[in-house]
């Protein structure tokens, strides 16, 4: 029995009654593109097929996976429709050039046996036929996946161990990002494009200033400017796309350390564990830069330097607001000026923020380490509003020397920031005359009589005539919009404007976020503690220099007993009440001697007469009648000789005038000598027989 009858021994009927898949496939596209003798190896495997009984009819071909690696089964549409096939009963024979062309991973591969075995399908390279159901063939088809698993295992690490040998020198090329070139002989350029440098450096400076990735990206998208941008995907050169500014695009171009002239190798590494099937580049993770394995410095040109590299990762990192890892966060646009830097004064943790009040709208401090951690009930909540104004005043006060260097580096910025502006229009207006101006030159050069070519070329060159008009009309109307040349008038309202700093920070223009940045470039942090002294909050204020200063505001409270001028505020009233004077009065006088209700509100009559009534203070009332005919309500009571609930129902029905100033406060009952006698006539009627006095 010769070789092919050994073989063709193994295949029955039964087994060419179904059909016989061939697979294909290279690992990568540059082998398909390269090694095409490989290719055509495979293909040729359709004679083999043939060869062992099968009918070209019967034998089909998968060669989706050309271009796609074995390591896993993730994204092998044509292994998956194998193995469903296989699956399905409906394949009698697996044709493949090895064993390593099906798979490089273990678990692919036995599942793959395991189902060739339940089905009977055989599977054949180019030399042998093997049965999964034989013994001594499953023995050997193991042992080739193994083998083809370990070959790749070791193809891989001495891969990256070169790789790694040639990154530790810098020598490793890698994807450069919009902005740096590489040149034949492997040295690194800035883009000779001006616009793509002046809008990276646009994105730095604006980062310098603003200190918020996403607040870059919104002044990018207010102002209508793109950001250059190269995909690495596919076989190079990647040509400089300019896309819309996004907040990741523009993170992506503060992290990467490209711009600050560093070759870095092992950023990004991959967790397997977090990988999702189907996913294309999940499981990617970023590395902190102390886990960088290859970091050279200084290695391109660059756009920032490595401090400032440093400070901005920091910057990005501190903007996300995390206490517990001592991050402020980003000064964001809520009332409460001290949002990231309150500390508590009993336990020393980060206050957190929330807002109260019937709009929502009063900043309440909350300290809520202690609920968080171990369940126990909060410090302490310090309501926001009077310690804001004190350290509101505080700022100012605090930069009022300094108020006409800030007026004039407002204005310095103010005309630098016009000046940039109009240099990123004109570098714009600049790139799309070129094109158009490349797009009449190839028109020029086209034969006149070919139209098929000179229509299509023509209409080209208009569209980028067109695109020149608009960016023209798009700067014009910014122009005005923006009013980027200033007047000596406007110059002056702006130095004006600026040593005037209480009336800067109140200006509708200026955001609480700017207020907050403000109030961060001078004070580090403020301690809050409410339970120091009654109805006060004390707080110290940690300064940029390192100097502290202590200070005390009175708190808003829910009850007087809480107030902090309690004491001084009842003895106050009974002595106004003493002297004779009404609620409104007292009012008044309390008033204009700075006295406030417990809830921080002005004291009126109504607050007046609840002081009374909670500290048990009479009003001083008289008996007898005055030079106006005017009694109070005892006096009437005495004079008419009834009772004083009388006098009250009188004044009900209108027989007796009198009113009563304010609530609670003394009556004052109208009554002149000629209705008394007809008064006590009218009690006495209105008394019973036995009550009536002789």
């Amino acid at each position: 029995m010769n070789s092919t009858d050994f073989l063709r021994s193994k295949i029955s009927n039964e087994h060419r009654a179904k059909a016989a898949y061939i697979y294909l496939r290279q690992s990568t596209p540059g082998q398909v593109m390269h090694n095409t003798e490989s290719t055509a190896r495979q293909y040729a495997l359709a004679d083999r097929a043939v060869a062992l009984g099968w009918p070209e009819d019967r034998i089909h071909i998968i060669d989706d996976d050309l271009g796609r690696s074995g390591a896993t089964g993730e994204n092998r549409f044509g292994f998956q429709h194998l193995i469903a096939e296989v699956g399905m009963a409906r394949v009698g024979l697996v044709l493949s050039l090895e064993a390593s062309r099906l798979s490089r991973n273990s678990s692919d591969w036995c599942r793959l046996l395991e189902l060739c075995s339940i089905f009977g399908t055989l599977i054949a390279d180019s030399e042998v036929v093997y049965d999964p159901r034989s013994y001594h063939d499953r023995l050997l088809l193991g042992l080739a996946g193994i083998m083809s698993e370990a070959e790749l295992h070791h193809i891989k690490m001495r891969l990256e161990a070169g790789r790694r040998f040639k990154a530790a020198r810098g020598e490793l090329q890698q994807g450069l990002p919009a902005g740096l070139e590489r040149l034949r002989n492997s040295e690194v350029i800035l883009s000779p494009d001006e616009e793509v440098q002046s809008r990276l450096r646009l994105v730095f400076d604006k980062f310098r200033e603003l200190g918020s990735g996403r607040a870059v990206t919104l002044y990018l998208r207010r102002e209508g400017l793109k950001i250059p941008m190269r995909h690495l995907f596919g076989p190079g050169p990647h040509e400089v796309a300019w896309v819309e500014a996004t907040a990741s695009r523009v993170n992506g171009i503060l992290v990467n350390p490209a711009y600050a002239g560093a070759y870095v190798y092992g950023r990004r590494v991959v967790d397997q564990l977090r990988k999702r099937p189907g996913v294309t580049g999940s499981g990617i993770v970023q590395q902190p830069m102390e886990k960088w394995e290859v970091c050279i410095q200084d290695r391109y040109p660059a756009y920032i330097s490595w401090e400032e590299y440093v400070s901005n990762r920091k910057r990005l990192t501190d903007n996300q607001n995390n206490y517990r890892k001592n991050r402020k966060g980003i000064p964001r646009e809520g009332r409460a000026l001290l949002q990231g830097i309150a500390l508590c004064g009993l336990c020393g943790s980060h206050m957190s923020l929330h807002y109260d009040g019937k709009s929502g709208d009063i900043p309440v401090y909350s300290c809520v380490h202690e609920s968080r951690e171990y369940g126990l009930a909060g410090c302490q909540q310090v309501r926001g509003t009077e310690v804001d104004q004190e350290v509101e005043r505080l700022v100012l006060k605090a930069l009022e020397p300094d108020s006409l260097n800030l007026a004039l580096d407002a204005l310095e910025h103010i005309e630098r920031e016009a000046e940039t502006l109009e240099r990123q229009w004109k570098l714009r207006i600049e790139r799309a005359q070129y094109e158009a101006t490349r797009a009449e030159r190839q028109f020029n050069i086209c034969e006149p009589e070919n139209r098929l070519v000179a229509r299509n070329l023509e209409r080209q060159w208009e569209e980028k005539l067109r695109a020149v008009e608009e960016i023209e009309k798009e700067f014009a109307d910014w122009r005005i919009r923006h009013n980027a040349i200033l007047t000596a008038e406007d110059k002056q309202q702006i130095l004006a404007l600026g040593s005037d700093l209480p009336r800067l920070w109140s200006a509708p223009s200026t955001s609480n976020a700017d207020r907050k940045q403000i109030i961060r470039l001078v004070i580090k942090d403020v301690v809050l503690n409410r339970t120091l002294e009654r109805g006060k909050v004390w707080f110290k204020v940690n300064w940029q220099t390192g100097a502290t200063t202590e200070h005390w505001v009175k708190r808003r409270t829910g009850n007087y007993q809480e107030h902090a001028d309690a004491e001084p505020l009842k003895k106050r009233v009974g002595e106004l009440i003493s002297e004779g004077k009404t609620d409104e009065e007292t009012s008044e006088i309390l008033k204009s001697e700075g006295y406030r209700t417990s809830r921080g509100g002005e004291i009126n009559s109504v607050a007046v007469f609840r002081m009374r009534k909670l500290w048990g203070i009479q009003t001083t009332r008289r008996f007898v009648t005055d030079e106006d005919g005017i009694y109070s309500l005892h006096g009437a009571a005495a004079a008419i000789d009834v009772a004083v609930s009388t006098v009250h129902k009188w004044v009900r029905k209108g027989i007796l005038k009198g009113e009563q100033l304010v609530k609670g406060g003394p009556w004052k009952i109208r009554l002149s000598e000629d209705q008394i006698p007809g008064l006590k006539e009218y009690a006495e009627q209105g008394r019973p027989s036995w009550h009536r006095k002789d």
